[in-house]
């Protein structure tokens, strides 16, 4: 099973954290010593396949998604990107060297990826400020830091669960869970919910005022999006301790950063409100996780129904590891949560073959695809488009597109997976960001693969605009 040696000490420290373990206790539960378990974390020992074994048994974990490169700042796949920049491509960086880095020293290669990060961010705003230059990490987003670390974590948070799960079993209706919310605002937390009209509002879709106790959604909003609206005011003062030690542990480097991730948790605990785990889990393996059954069981959109889908990683009690993207017409990309170790590019946008950007051709359509990475892995995939939550000009687009995917070996348990011969119906491949796609013959191909000696004659035209030698 293993092809080279695994240093995963980064992981195995953050599990045993997220576990509440000393290094004692955890060596205890793998039937290690402490100075062993040391070792590993400090990666003075490679992980051995007895020992990822062992961490399967006793924390239920995926093995695979464990020892795999992704969700982790500086795994070698973001290293590559950045290698393949402009000023760094000439150094000719092979793969294998980006590996051993991530391996051996994934701090140094965390590092290597903040300071990256942060000069892309300088040449988009050059003009810096004060701020900046009293704390460098300043540099890197809000967006970049809390995308970073909801990543890190897996997009799961048994805190949060466990007491939204409590709630939202305490609320639940067999009509519509919005009535159960504003009641319990109204009595536990006297705050009244009220829609108004947009111009109230200006440029929020709701507002929660303090003072009032009064909390003001548009007229814009989508019912299934003011349901949601009343959840995350609930979650915000059901849950502030809870979020607040949340927040601490997370260490956020600025304000900036510190008030989006409580955005996010927020965010998070109102859909797990509106979604229970257990019940929103069962539901999805009865149905095989048909999103428009899940959206008419739970009162919640497409979006909400995808965004949950990733987060089912409770041990012991998994769903299928999702991964998801969010993206507009143009391919920006603006919601991307991994579930498995996909490629995403965290500096660009998405391959143009997987079929998350023809979804706009056929609005309201699930497509259904076959992907294969460059390195072989396959993945099921469905795309459709979606409608934003509020839309205060006719005049602009309101679709967007999300899609969903998981490695193909838990397709099966897919309702849109029937019908479709998994194992020899041909998968279309596709890649990262172009500058580090390795494929040849792709027509597809934006930009010239860095590192690598163009192959272009006069005479001859090649499918792929940017021939190149093969390494």
């Amino acid at each position: 099973m293993l092809q080279r040696k695994l240093f995963l000490g980064a992981r195995l420290k953050r599990l045993r954290r997220e576990r509440g373990l000393n290094q004692s206790q955890m060596a205890d539960q793998l039937g290690i010593s402490g100075s062993y378990l040391n070792h590993l974390e400090r990666n003075q020992r490679p992980v051995t396949a007895g020992i990822l074994l062992r961490l399967a048994e006793a924390f239920d974990i995926d093995v695979k998604a464990f020892a795999s490169e992704g969700g982790d700042t500086g795994g070698a796949t973001q290293l590559g990107e950045i290698f393949s920049d402009p000023m760094l491509a000439d150094l000719g960086v092979s793969r294998y060297e980006l590996v051993e880095l991530a391996d051996n020293a994934p701090s140094v290669a965390e590092g290597i990826a903040r300071l990256y990060t942060a000069v892309r961010e300088v040449q988009r705003r050059p003009d810096g400020g004060e701020e900046r230059r009293a704390d460098p990490r300043s540099l890197i987003t809000p967006e970049t830091w809390v995308r970073d670390y909801i990543q890190a974590q897996r997009n799961h948070y048994p805190e949060l669960e466990e007491a939204s799960e409590t709630l939202g079993g305490a609320l639940a209706h067999p009509l519509s869970v919005a009535e159960p919310l504003r009641q319990r605002l109204k009595e536990a937390w006297g705050v009244e919910v009220r829609v108004v009209e947009p111009e109230i509002l200006e440029d929020a879709s709701q507002h929660y005022d303090a003072q009032r106790r009064l909390l003001m959604l548009s007229s814009l909003l989508r019912p299934e999006n003011r349901t949601f609206g009343i959840a995350y005011q609930l979650a915000l003062l059901e849950f502030a301790p809870i979020i607040a030690r949340m927040i601490d542990a997370a260490r956020a480097p600025d304000p900036g950063s510190r008030r989006l991730l409580h955005m996010s948790f927020a965010n998070y605990a109102a859909g797990a409100i509106i979604m229970p785990y257990g019940k929103f889990l069962r539901a999805a393996e009865e149905h095989r996780y048909a999103i428009d059954r899940l959206t008419s069981q739970f009162g919640a959109n497409v979006e909400q129904v995808a965004h949950r889908l990733t987060t089912l990683s409770r041990p012991n009690a998994k769903g299928v590891p999702f991964f998801m993207l969010r993206v507009d017409p143009a391919g920006n990309i603006s919601k991307r949560y991994a579930g498995e170790s996909f490629p995403f590019s965290h500096f660009g946008g998405t391959c143009p073959r997987w079929h998350l950007h023809t979804a706009f051709q056929t609005p309201g359509q699930t497509i259904r695809q076959l992907i294969e990475t460059p390195d072989g892995e396959r993945f099921f995939t469905i795309s459709r488009t979606i409608e934003r939550p509020i839309r205060p000009d006719l005049r602009d687009d309101a679709l967007l597109a999300v899609g969903l995917g998981c490695d193909v070996k838990h397709a099966h348990r897919i309702a849109y997976a029937d019908g479709l011969d998994l194992k020899n119906t041909p998968a279309t491949p596709v890649g990262p960001a172009c500058a580090i796609c390795p494929r040849l013959n792709c027509a597809y191909r934006a930009t010239a693969p860095a590192g690598r000696m163009l192959a272009v004659e006069e005479n001859r035209k090649s499918i792929s605009p940017y021939p190149f030698v093969p390494s």
